[in-house]
Formats: C-alpha cells, structure tokens, sequence
C-alpha cells in the first residue's frame, strides 16, 4: 500500500528505512548474475564485500558473504569473474545501505571449467601423481620415438622435421588421433597404451598446436592423466604453447613449451654433439701433453741432481767414511781394551796382596784342626791330635806332640819327615815351657 506524506505530515527516517526494510525483505532469496569489480578481503576479517556489476548496464551492487563461502571457490575468484551469487536482499537501516547477502557463489563458464580443473588439480596432487620422484630420465639417443598428435597437424610437422634436422637417423612411430573434442581423450589413451607396449619405443611424445582452455580440456582429463601416470615409457607433454599449461604437463616426465622444443629436448643435436666431442678431444689432447711435459721436466731436474750425475760418487764418500768410522772404533775399542787391562792388573795385584797365599808365600802357615777350625791359640790343641797344614806349596797332615821351644825348632830344621816327629818328642822332655810345633 502506498505511503501517504505532504509537506505537513512527512515521515521520519527511520520509519522510512522501516518500510523499504521491510520491503526489501520480501523479496526473498534471489539469482543474481554479474561481473566481480571489486573485492574487498580483509586479513583475519570474517565478512567478505564484493562490489557485483552489470557491464552492460553499467549498474552494480554490493556482496557480503562469509569468509567461508568465499573460500570454497578454488581457486579464488579475481577481479574480472563472472559468477552467480544466490543469496537474500538486505537493507541496513542504520546506514540507509543496500546489499545482497550471498550465501553461495559459483563460476559462469570459463571460471566454473577451471574451478573444477583446479579441484582436479589438488586431488590429483595429494595421490602423489605430480611428484618429481615419480619422473623418469629420457634416454639420451632413442632407438625409436612415439609421437601421438592430430592427423596432418602442425605439431607433427614440427616435431618430425626438427628431431630429423637434429639427429637424421632417429626414427618415429606416429599415431594420429584426434586432439579435440568428445573421442580425444579415448584415441590418445589407446595410442599411449599401444606405444607404451611396442618393444622398440623409447620415448612417448604427445603434441598439439595452441587453442583456447575447452580445445586443450582432453589434456586435463583424469582418465588420460592416470594413463600416463600409469605409463612404463617416459612421456613428454608438448601441448600447445608456453602460456598453456594443462594437467598432462604436470604428471609428463618432461615439459616441452611447445611441439619444437620436444623435438630439441627427445634427440641430441649432431652438430652440437659433433662440437663437443671434438673440444673433449683437444681438452684430452691439452691435459695429455701437458702432464708429458711436466713429467719431462721432471726427470730433467732429477737427472740434473748430483745423486744421479755422479752416483759413484755418493758410494765412494760413504765408503770413506765406513773405513773412517771402522780405525776409529778399531782405536777406540783399543785404547779400552789397554786401559782395562791395566786396571785389571792394578786391581789383581791389590787382590794378591791381600790374599793369604801371599802370605804363606813368605814362610808362614796355616793349622786346622780336624774339624776345619783355624788354629789360633796353643791351647786349641792337645797332644796326639791330628792336624792340618797349609802352606804355600800344598797342605798336610801332623800330629801334635809335647816339646821344648828349643829342642823342637832344631829338630824341625834339621830333621824332616818323621825325624822331626823324634826330635819334637825328645824336646818336650824338657823343662822348657810348652809350645806347639808341627812339621
């Protein structure tokens, strides 16, 4: 119902706001398709603002929207996007402020195909299909190469021509399929499995020319990627241009930015290789001589060395001074051998002169009793015993007997043997005092 006012009976503002709330509301949960222009995104902020915009008409509006509706678009949406935002009108009284509480966004056609490519992506991704583990080394010089591309495309073209103009020998087994549209992705799979299949084919290229993201989407699918993931034979993605860049590059072996640089990267060039046998050569060739004139050198300064001008020479000195060292020792062991024999001569003449032989040498002698005790005193003996004599000539035995000094010692000088036996008895009759003589 319309809202009757004048100039005398106007309405207040907030009764205003109240009723185009209130209107507003009515609505209901609406469709709304257009063009992002501006995305005001906070960090930490849990609100989203989006600024929608007709380019045709040149009319906007602007968007709230959680943060988590706002994420669940992979990859975030840019400025540039079309989407279609479904959500509720709101009109804020406060502010006197119009907008559209979205409560879900989604893509319209080129951002919707690659919302779903980059979702593919990620699952993809975390099974572990693009790991760099999983890639396989190219051989250097494939026997035979395996190109899958479209039938009398550029891309075989380029890829034939510049592999044959790098390495004429190199050979190929091509299989033309179609590159676009509903049958690409089962014709390149079956292509794939065959050549991965043939004994001889070393190597797997898969090309195709430039085109817009729906022409390259066979190159996207799963089915085709898991194929070549799966793949026994190092694959090598040379899908259209250096902008393009679909699934099968990241799961490929090796990435070629375009059907030329595959047929550069498959195949060694002859010229370059040419090249650089011939510089190993002359580096071989420089480190060869160079090493046999420092060797030269140094058997030129080791037979300058006197050692090896004159080695008899050496032999002779050290002769001279063997035969110097021989007298010098023959002298030294000399004068020690003369210097001890006198010391032992000095030493042997201190010993005899200290021994009792020397003694008994000058008349005297030595009495033991039968017992081997030292005869020292008179009173040790007594008259009949049997003794022992040592003199300087030998030993002998004697027998004591009472006499006289006197009587005994004329009879012991001038009667030997047993006269002096007699002679001792006839001097003991005597008065003289006792003493002992043996003979």
């Amino acid at each position: 119902m319309a809202l009757e006012t004048s100039f005398d009976q106007p309405v207040p503002v907030a009764r205003f706001a109240e009723l185009v709330e209130g209107y507003v509301s009515r609505l209901g949960q609406i469709w709304v398709d257009g063009q992002i222009a501006e995305i005001s995104l906070r960090p930490g902020a849990g609100v989203v603002f989006l600024t929608l915009r007709d380019p045709a008409q040149d009319a906007s509006v602007t968007v709230t929207c959680f943060r988590n509706i706002f994420d669940k678009l992979v990859p975030a949406p840019s400025t540039g996007d079309r989407v279609v935002v479904h959500g509720k009108p709101v009109f804020y009284p406060k502010r006197g402020q119009f907008s559209l509480r979205a409560e879900e966004i989604r893509r319209v056609g080129i951002g919707e195909l690659l919302a779903r490519l980059e979702e593919l992506k990620q699952r993809l991704r975390a099974e572990g299909l693009f790991d760099p583990g999983r890639k396989k080394r190219l051989p250097f010089l494939p026997q035979c190469v395996g190109l899958i591309t479209g039938r009398a495309s550029a891309a075989e073209r380029d890829v034939l021509e510049n592999a044959k103009r790098r390495w004429a020998g190199v050979r190929f087994e091509v299989r033309e399929v179609a590159v676009q549209g509903p049958t690409a992705v089962s014709q390149v799979t079956e292509a794939l499995a065959e050549l991965d299949r043939h004994p001889e084919v070393d190597v797997i290229v898969i090309a195709r020319g430039g085109g817009s993201v729906e022409d390259l989407l066979p190159f996207s699918d799963e089915r085709l990627i898991r194929a070549v993931s799966d793949c026994a034979t190092p694959v090598v993605s040379a899908i259209g241009h250096e902008p393009d860049s679909p699934l099968l590059d990241l799961v490929a072996d090796l990435r070629a930015s375009t059907p030329t640089d595959a047929a550069k990267q498959i195949v060694p060039d002859i010229a370059q290789e040419l090249e650089r046998i011939a510089q190993a050569r002359l580096r071989l060739r420089r480190a060869v001589t160079g090493q046999l004139d420092r060797e030269a050198q140094r058997l030129a300064a080791f037979r300058s060395r006197p050692v090896l001008a004159a080695p008899y020479g050496l032999i002779d000195r050290s002769a001279a001074e063997v035969d110097a060292l021989r007298d010098r020792a023959a002298r030294a062991l000399g004068q020690r051998v003369a210097r001890d024999g006198e010391v032992l001569a000095q030493r042997l003449a201190r010993v005899r002169a200290l021994s009792p032989l020397a003694t008994l040498e000058r008349g005297y002698a030595v009495v033991q009793t039968a017992a081997g005790a030292v005869v020292r005193q008179p009173d040790q003996l007594s008259p009949g015993e049997l003794v022992a004599i040592r003199v300087a000539g030998g030993s002998f035995a004697a027998t004591v007997e009472p006499a006289s000094a006197g009587t005994a010692a004329k009879a012991a000088k001038s009667t030997p043997g047993t006269k002096a036996k007699s002679a001792a008895k006839k001097a003991l009759t005597t008065d003289q005092p006792e003493e002992q003589y043996v003979d």
